[in-house]
């Protein structure tokens, strides 16, 4: 994230810094012709190119190395680029690979799609402040995070560090998100991502903001308790936000003992206390929590129809009154539908 923080200061942030909390000295405020310069010293983070700064980003009394500077920027960083991920590649999942037919489930809600983004968009300006003290840290050097492949173990772990942080970060998530699904905790926090019964990729970032922070703490342990190159940390990041969208899009591609994909995770959001899992069905088959998919859903003739519709809200409404007592989601009524 230092790579990031600096281009991002290079060629937005010594500019606005510069002019909202300028260098300057009782005697500058006199004469505008002088400006005082801070005595920072630029030391680029990116070992493979550097962008010199300009003469802006001496010219504020907040320079790069300012924690204040740094959180506010990482912070921003976040929650904009962290939006247009979300907005884009959700609404390209959503124009091209999300099944449309999925509206007329009979537990898909009305307005569903605003929903969704209405919560993501409340969401994740909490999310990214929960987030930035873990960004801090990072381009402060307090983690296990290295530049090249020379600083790490080895050639070896260049590639065994992906699986590898697949595998602790899927273990954690498993307990993490079975934990919030305890009854003293369910209502509270993870509710709102499980109004959606037949989410769209619009619900992948539609969740209570601790619920999305605590999910992601693993991605940020990680880095704390072992060696991950810093350019792989940022690319696993983008991963990760695109695998929250691909799980959510409708369509069941994976069947796979292994893999834990859209499929899985339609029954996680149909029926509740199954496959906690994020990537992977390990977990949930050694917590016995594992609930195979339907064979019908991988058929598109079949996932779509009716009687799989009416055994899926039949269950569906047996296992929302043991979790949540009364149903207060306002569904898309059929009649409706058909008039529209």
């Amino acid at each position: 994230m230092d790579v990031v923080l600096e281009l991002t200061d290079t060629f937005i942030g010594d500019y606005a810094y510069a002019y909202a909390l300028p260098a300057r000295t009782p005697y500058d405020l006199l004469d505008n012709t002088n400006a005082t310069t801070s005595q920072w010293e630029f030391k680029s983070a990116n070992p493979y190119f550097t962008v010199q700064p300009s003469k802006y980003a001496y010219m504020s009394m907040w320079d790069r190395d300012n924690i204040y500077r740094q959180a506010i920027t990482l912070f921003m960083v976040t929650w904009v680029f962290g939006f247009i991920l979300y907005f884009v590649f959700a609404s390209l999942s959503y124009l091209f690979v999300f099944d449309k037919r999925a509206t007329e489930h009979p537990k898909y809600l009305k307005n569903q799609i605003w929903l969704e983004i209405k919560q993501a968009t409340r969401s994740l300006p909490g999310m990214s402040a929960l987030t930035t003290p873990f960004w801090l840290l990072e381009v402060n050097g307090f983690t296990k995070l290295y530049d090249t492949p020379a600083e790490g173990p080895g050639q070896w772990y260049e590639l065994l560090q992906y699986p590898f942080f697949i595998l602790f970060t899927d273990a954690l998530i498993y307990l993490i998100h079975r934990g919030l699904h305890h009854p003293l905790v369910y209502k509270h926090l993870h509710k709102p991502h499980h109004k959606w019964i037949m989410p769209t990729p619009f619900a992948s970032h539609a969740f209570h903001p601790v619920d999305g922070w605590a999910q992601s703490l693993p991605y940020h342990i990680f880095p704390m308790l072992f060696p991950l190159n810093k350019f792989a940390s940022v690319g696993l990041f983008i991963f990760v936000n695109f695998w929250t969208i691909m799980i959510h899009d409708g369509e069941y591609v994976a069947d796979s003992p292994v893999i834990n994909g859209a499929a899985c995770h339609t029954m996680h959001h149909l029926y509740f206390n199954y496959n906690y899992g994020q990537y992977t069905t390990l977990w949930d088959r050694l917590g016995s929590s594992y609930r195979k998919p339907d064979e019908d859903l991988f058929h598109k003739e079949k996932k779509m129809s009716e009687d799989q519709w009416r055994q899926q809200a039949h269950e569906m409404e047996k296992l929302v009154k043991e979790v949540e007592g009364e149903d207060d989601r306002t569904y898309d009524a059929p009649a409706s539908k058909k008039n529209n």
